[in-house]
């Protein structure tokens, strides 16, 4: 039996959510045993149309992405968010809250006329997305569990619980009890709590857990010292096309 084709394409990002899958080194050569890679820029050239399962990373910030992606969608029996950015907008989406002739001046200078862009958005406003690698950058170790689950033809499953359950299950000190702000407590888990684990706080990346209460959160975040300003960028960093930033 023939295996399944995969692909891996990128737009507005950095591709380090791909990075993190050719560091998965031993691992991704198990999963290789059971699949054909068609077309994987980050590691290797040569590329085929004909793929079954489409992992695509990064927004969409210009008119010719939205045409390549519904190429892509076409070709894809399967299409996957790799990451942030394709999956909410991620960081990208910070320059939704800029006027367009300022942050096009800012990036291309007196020759912005010649580059057309648009707010940043996540693959799913454009085309339907079948699942999700939440994360920026993604975990390693869910892309490889999640792509064994496509495989087998299941629906990948992904935590619908607050990171903070996996603080409490890490030992960590709320970062709340210490002064500091967190979205923690209305971010997806999966992450193992990674960044509150290293000392920092939870930035939003996997998006919103389902169920979040938005107002709760910010009213948990609104203590003295804390502005309104610093509340909104913290929300507005990750979560800015997820409506948490409103």
């Amino acid at each position: 039996m023939a295996k399944p084709r995969i692909a891996f394409f990128d737009f507005a990002g950095c591709e380090g959510d791909q990075l993190q899958i050719a560091n998965l080194e031993e691992r991704l050569l198990d999963i290789l045993d059971h699949v054909e890679v068609v077309s994987f820029r980050e590691v290797a050239t040569g590329h085929s149309d004909d793929y079954d399962v489409a992992f695509v990373e990064g927004s969409i910030t210009r008119p010719e992405d939205e045409v390549r992606l519904k190429e892509i969608r076409k070709n894809a029996k399967v299409l996957v968010a790799l990451g942030a950015c394709a999956a909410i907008g991620g960081i990208n989406c910070l320059k939704n809250f800029i006027a367009e002739n300022v942050y096009r001046e800012e990036v291309y200078g007196s020759s912005a006329r010649w580059f057309p862009t648009y707010a940043a958005r996540p693959l799913k406003s454009v085309v339907k997305v079948d699942a999700e690698v939440p994360g920026c950058p993604i975990d390693a170790s869910e892309f490889a569990r999640i792509t064994k689950e496509l495989l087998l033809g299941r629906a990948p499953w992904i935590p619908d619980f607050p990171v903070c359950v996996e603080c409490k299950q890490a030992g960590n000190v709320c970062r709340y009890e210490m002064g500091r702000m967190c979205l923690g407590i209305i971010t997806r888990a999966g992450c193992g709590a990674a960044c509150v684990s290293q000392g920092a706080h939870c930035w939003g990346c996997r998006g919103l857990v389902p169920g979040a209460n938005l107002d709760a959160a910010r009213i948990v975040m609104d203590r003295p010292g804390t502005s309104r300003k610093a509340i909104q960028d913290l929300l507005r960093f990750f979560l800015g096309d997820t409506g948490a930033a409103l």
